[in-house]
């Protein structure tokens, strides 16, 4: 229930941004996660529990749209891509300390109630964190509120680069104005420069779950037992290997993704990925042979750890990054919520699916199907994702009307400068 809970929450979460702004967004998933996080605790029944996660589900669908956008709005376009990818560090590092805390409950008397109810506090902290912090200077001038919009952007830019960043804001401000009276779920797919980032970033989010990431995530035990470590206790310990990895991965794509770019480190995270899934459907097909030797359960296990350490600095944060700064200002809320929608939605069918279809036709048959889907993601990324790296919003939206309409900007000088930086 937490997924669709997600599901509906960042669905809801691109309306919500774009009526009321990104830092009410933000307090409102800290206030509707930190209450379901109480329910879950303290549920008497299973029905007050599923409630709970619910609840929990909507604040991480809202968070999830929110904390990118926000964070590349308030951005620096040279250091933007760092910036939103540590909204993912957040994740993988978050995903490592639940492993902590729950072992740290293990001993404890009503230990899933305690496992439940802590992870309330971080949205805690975080509402009385986001009190002190600003709204985004673009949404701002998007609302007219010009003064408190510099007040912002006086803290972030230098005094050289404010005052052009003002006037620039200033006059995108009035022409996103006229465009919002059109804006609509309807009109993302009927504008062709906005259908086509919306294909892109959408793929993005759906390649990034069907190519298993959250099935490592998720049954990571069960794989490692899968491939004969029949100690739970030991399955758990090289879980928690994983979940580091995964963290560890991700500081290096902060580094990666605006040095190398978003396009670059895709492709080769997807290259690292495919060659991973290959390793893991060996093992197992080899093991399922018949074959009594061990090797094939550290096989697997290794490739397991590359999987995670090819995919955490490329194809982990490039999907939220991308759509983030793909979308023009009227249109970032409402197509970044739907785009995590699909993200929610595919994440949800691969977690429901993975162990169904690994019984069906075998663990190294499933981990070959997701081979094959990466290399899918890989020619999608290769023909259609352009570089952003470094470039403006503005420059980026033009880069679409030119792909939409051929004609009628200089995109080809844009790609050139994004490729170059």
């Amino acid at each position: 229930m937490a997924i669709v809970g997600a599901i509906i929450g960042a669905a809801a979460g691109g309306w919500i941004n774009d009526a009321y702004g990104r830092k009410k967004a933000t307090l409102l998933a800290d206030v509707v996660f930190a209450l379901g996080a109480i329910v879950m605790a303290a549920a008497p029944d299973p029905y007050v529990l599923i409630l709970g996660r619910l609840l929990v589900g909507l604040g991480v669908g809202v968070a999830s749209v929110t904390a990118p956008v926000y964070i590349a709005e308030a951005s620096p376009s040279e250091i933007r891509g760092g910036l939103v990818s540590t909204n993912v560090l957040m994740i993988t590092g978050g995903q490592f300390l639940s492993y902590l805390v729950n072992l740290g409950f293990t001993e404890v008397p009503g230990t899933w109630r305690w496992m439940l109810g802590v992870s309330g506090v971080p949205a805690v902290v975080q509402f009385f964190l986001m009190l002190c912090l600003p709204e985004s200077p673009r949404w701002l001038f998007m609302k007219d509120d010009k003064e408190k919009a510099i007040t912002v952007l006086s803290k972030i830019y230098e005094v050289s680069r404010l005052e052009d960043e003002i006037e620039y804001l200033s006059c995108q401000a009035e022409e996103e104005r006229h465009k919002k009276k059109d804006v609509s779920y309807w009109q993302v797919f009927r504008s062709k420069e906005i259908r086509l980032a919306f294909l892109v970033g959408a793929g993005l989010q759906a390649f990034q779950q069907f190519t298993g990431i959250n099935t490592v995530m998720y049954y990571s035990p069960t794989i490692v037992q899968m491939a004969g470590f029949q100690s739970n206790q030991l399955a758990l310990l090289l879980s928690l290997i994983v979940a580091a990895m995964n963290a560890a991965g991700t500081v290096l794509g902060i580094y990666l993704i605006d040095k190398f770019g978003r396009r670059k480190l895709a492709l080769s995270s997807l290259c690292g990925v495919i060659v991973s899934l290959v390793i893991l459907s060996a093992a197992f097909f080899s093991q399922s042979s018949g074959s009594s030797s061990g090797i094939y359960g550290w096989i697997a296990v290794l490739g397991l750890a590359l999987y995670i350490a090819f995919f955490a600095p490329g194809m982990g944060p490039v999907p939220w990054t991308v759509n983030s700064e793909i979308y023009p200002e009227a249109y970032r809320g409402i197509c970044g919520g739907m785009s995590a929608t699909v993200n929610w939605v595919s994440n949800l069918i691969v977690a429901q699916s993975f162990l169904s279809i690994a019984e069906a036709v075998g663990t190294g048959a499933t981990f070959l199907i997701l081979a094959v889907v990466a290399v899918i993601a890989f020619i999608f990324v290769l023909v259609l994702l352009p570089e952003t790296k470094g470039l403006t919003f503005e420059e980026v939206e033009r880069i679409w009307k030119k792909r939409a309409w051929g004609s009628g900007s200089n995109s080809e000088a844009l790609l050139e400068r994004a490729d170059e930086s």
